[in-house]
């Protein structure tokens, strides 16, 4: 109720979800919590768009997948979550375009950083600055995306009136996480030796880890729009903010 009268009191042309659980691993014991956030809410949240004529952007994941492809995902990949965290999210997807056939855009997105809030990126940038060694599994793929990029394709989507559909706003390229340290390391000036990779097997959590996160871009090309650029000019991009922020 609180959401349908904010959207009639507002009238926006179009609205972006940026809400979701993110917890991955709790998600896997409190999965009926995650699908409350990712799920049913993104389902009101698009009826009262439905209602006010308005658009939605809903942002999602690459967890919606499976994680064992060999070459990047398409935006009409068959999905195939195989985690609570994922099966939530694809919930909020489907919620989303089940009530705005014309009007929902799905943003995925993954491996995500930026100049606040937590991020894989912000930590190893701690630890680089302490010269800490690190030790970071090898053998699970994507694509580092800084999360002004995304912002940045949001808007283009709106601005251009794209057309309502999946779109995946990761950086061009790849890397593992340990290819991501080593990278962050080299741009705070510490030793990259410092970095050293290791198996997933030796981060045992209770969520499974994507083993290839590496997303496809059509859906930008067939709509005029830029992808991302290359997650190594991104990161640099980015370092100046990163630095700067606490």
């Amino acid at each position: 109720a609180a959401v349908a009268g904010a959207l009639t009191r507002l009238a926006p042309d179009v609205v972006v979800n940026c809400a979701a659980w993110t917890a991955v691993d709790d998600a896997e014991a409190r999965e009926t919590e995650a699908l409350d956030v990712n799920g049913r809410a993104v389902g009101y949240l698009a009826e009262a768009c439905a209602d006010n004529r308005a658009s939605l952007v809903q942002v999602s994941t690459d967890y919606v997948f499976d994680g064992m492809a060999e070459k990047p995902y398409s935006e009409d990949h068959p999905t195939a979550p195989r985690s609570a965290y994922g099966r939530t999210k694809l919930a909020g997807e489907q919620a989303a375009r089940a009530a705005l056939a014309h009007d929902a855009y799905v943003v995925r997105t993954a491996w995500l950083y930026g100049a606040h809030g937590s991020s894989f990126v912000r930590t190893m940038l701690g630890r680089a600055r302490a010269a800490s060694p690190s030790s970071v599994v090898d053998d699970q793929r994507g694509q580092p995306t800084w999360t002004a990029d995304v912002a940045a394709q949001i808007y283009a989507i709106i601005e251009a009136d794209a057309p309502a559909g999946v779109y995946h706003a990761t950086s061009s390229g790849d890397t593992t996480w340990f290819g991501l340290a080593r990278e962050v390391y080299a741009l705070a000036g510490a030793d990259t030796a410092l970095v050293t990779p290791t198996t997933s097997a030796a981060f045992q959590r209770p969520a499974p880890r994507p083993a290839y996160s590496v997303l496809g871009h059509e859906a930008w090309l067939a709509a005029g729009i830029k992808p991302i650029g290359d997650w190594q000019d991104a990161l640099g991009r980015s370092f100046p903010a990163m630095v700067a922020t606490p």
